[in-house]
């Protein structure tokens, strides 16, 4: 006999489930409520810290021991983190607001290391050289330790003081890569790769145990041509010869802190408080006076950028860090293809932004993720948007490839560029679960092809030609897609495409880039080509404040691994870019268009 659906047992336990249900919900909304108030705390206290006072007779000290981005907060970062992080635009307004800031008296460049791109370090120090010309105001240094990024930064000063124990790491630019091939087969993990372009270099790590000769040619010459830029700005600022500074470089001739003044890479040795002796003298003050600084970050916070209220509007879409497919996550310095469509799609169906300029920081990543990008951007050409990309450290492989709707190309003279060439690669796992972890898989097929995407699965030499057949296919694509842009035919963006990667100085010369110009030459550009003399500029993504990413993460996303994520970062410091490139390799999914390995400069 069949009971009753719904006994009175039954209804206890029913009661008791919904009541445990709701007492969780409602604990859970306590909690949410409880992180909500300390966090708010915490955040409006990080906003006080951002608008800190400037007060009269101040140095601005830099320090730029983290990340810049391109983009003020369009960083990844823990979502109880609240203080803003400068993008470099901004700092670079925010210097040259001080030049004509009465509270400011100068400049003290204070740093160690540097975890930033060449052509982000070299904008900052020509914007602390135009500070100088522009309100005769001094600029000094002082370091303890300095790397090489660090000098070159700190050559920018009237006066460099190192500490006497001190010293400077100068001897010359390396740059160094991970190759992982012997771990991998010793991990019985088989990768199957398939690349267009013999200097399509990504895959090497995983496939050779050394550069390949291609790739040693290009990696020479571009790191040759950043060495010789830098040595050219150090020789103007400090009145050294570029075969001298290359002398003290190849001899290692800075081996303590009296060979930096002797060689004449700085004007004194002394301790810290010598410094502030020296700065008291020189700002007028008596010697128990403080000196007030304040950080070039909270400078930059400190006030807001002219009211412009133009309906016509330049919008600056800044593309910085690795490109993905989709939009499943809105995490800070990544490119995800479907999200930034959608984005360009609003402003090209926007009547009052007449042009969009596309600001790239990035070394590519998903093939299909780019064309999503590059769709809109084209879209909005045909709609009759202006559309005006600039380069900032890297614009390579899929970072290249968005930028092929412009009507002109603006690179710095230091920019990485390039690197038309398409990969994939597809581990193989069959041994690995086998011999290390006694796992065996036996499959039941539909059909010839159909357990082509397994991950346990080695590709059969007919599977991989399929493989092979749409990597090819897909770097033809890039390659008339260039063609197209670049006014060249296929075969001329062949000769110098198959991966190779260039400066934005040499990619001027073959053609991949119009001019040579910071993202404010190509704003200029894009209203002269919209006919625009009165406008505003507005800046994407926006950033997310602090409390909406508290939110987000609670409401669904995941805290821990933004948490996580954040100390495997600060841990791992300037080595947290391996990390990033094997997590990355995750997430890969079809044909790439990215860079070769991002590399370590010395």
């Amino acid at each position: 006999m069949l009971k009753k659906p719904f006994t009175l047992r039954r209804m206890k336990q029913f009661f008791k489930f919904m009541f445990a249900s709701c007492l969780g919900v409602f604990l859970a909304m306590i909690a949410l409520f409880f992180f909500g108030v300390v966090s708010l705390a915490g955040l409006a206290a990080g906003s006080e810290e951002n608008t800190k006072e400037v007060k009269s007779n101040t140095l601005i000290e830099i320090k730029l021991e983290n990340p810049i981005p391109e983009l003020t907060d369009n960083v990844d970062k823990s979502p109880f983190e609240s203080k803003t992080t400068v993008g470099l635009h901004d700092l670079t307004l925010a210097l040259d607001h001080a030049a004509t800031d009465d509270k400011v008296k100068g400049i003290l460049i204070n740093t160690r290391f540097l975890m930033t791109g060449f052509s982000t370090l070299s904008k900052i120090r020509q914007a602390i050289i135009d500070f100088k010309q522009k309100s005769g105001k001094t600029v000094y240094a002082y370091g303890d330790f300095m790397s090489q990024g660090a000098y070159y930064l700190s050559s920018a000063a009237d006066t460099i003081m190192i500490h006497p124990k001190g010293s400077v790491d100068f001897t010359g630019m390396s740059a160094e890569i991970p190759f992982m091939k012997d771990l991998f087969t010793r991990l019985d993990v088989k990768w199957q790769i398939y690349y267009a372009g013999q200097f399509k270099s990504a895959t090497e790590p995983l496939r050779l145990d050394k550069m390949s000769d291609q790739n040693r040619l290009q990696t020479r010459e571009y790191i040759n041509g950043l060495y010789d830029m830098m040595l050219t700005d150090i020789s103007k600022s400090r009145k050294i010869s570029v075969d001298a500074l290359k002398d003290i470089a190849n001899d290692y001739k800075l081996r303590q802190a009296d060979d930096v003044v002797k060689y004449k890479m700085a004007d004194a040795t002394g301790y810290y408080d010598q410094m502030l002796t020296m700065l008291r003298h020189k700002l007028g003050l008596k010697e128990k006076d403080k000196i007030n600084s304040i950080s070039l970050n909270d400078y930059a916070s400190s006030f807001k950028k002219p009211d412009q209220s133009s309906k016509d509007k330049i919008a600056v879409v800044y593309a910085e860090g690795n490109i993905g497919y989709g939009s499943d996550t809105e995490e800070a310095g990544t490119i995800e293809g479907e999200r930034y469509a959608k984005m360009i799609r609003k402003l090209r169906n926007d009547d009052n932004v007449k042009a969009i300029v596309l600001r790239v920081n990035s070394g590519g990543g998903s093939s299909f993720g780019s064309d999503l990008i590059w769709r809109e951007l084209d879209l909005a050409r045909q709609q009759g948007k202006t559309v005006i990309s600039s380069f900032g450290d890297y614009a390579a492989s899929g970072g290249y490839y968005i930028a092929m709707a412009s009507d002109s190309i603006f690179a710095e003279p230091n920019t990485i560029t390039g690197s038309i060439g398409v990969f994939a690669t597809i581990p193989g796992l069959q041994k690995t679960f086998k011999n290390k972890l006694g796992i065996s898989f036996d499959t039941i097929r539909t059909g010839k092809y159909s357990a082509m995407s397994g991950v346990n699965i080695d590709f059969t030499d007919e599977e991989g030609k399929i493989i092979q057949a749409s990597v090819d296919s897909t770097y033809e694509q890039f390659l008339q897609i260039v063609a197209n842009n670049r006014h060249k035919t296929r075969d001329e963006i062949h000769n110098i495409a198959q991966g190779r990667v260039w400066l934005g100085t040499k990619g001027k010369e073959i053609g991949l880039v119009d001019r040579l110009g910071s993202l404010d030459d190509a704003i200029h550009s894009a209203a002269a080509k919209a006919q625009l003399t009165k406008y505003r500029i507005v800046e994407y993504p926006k950033a997310k404040e602090g409390i909406q990413r508290l939110l987000e993460n609670y409401m669904g996303q995941k805290p821990t691994d933004d948490l996580a994520k954040a100390a495997i970062k600060k841990e791992l410091g300037e080595f947290y870019v391996y990390y990033d490139y094997l997590t990355e390799m995750k997430k890969m999914k079809g044909p790439q268009m990215r860079m070769p390995f991002v590399l370590r400069f010395k």
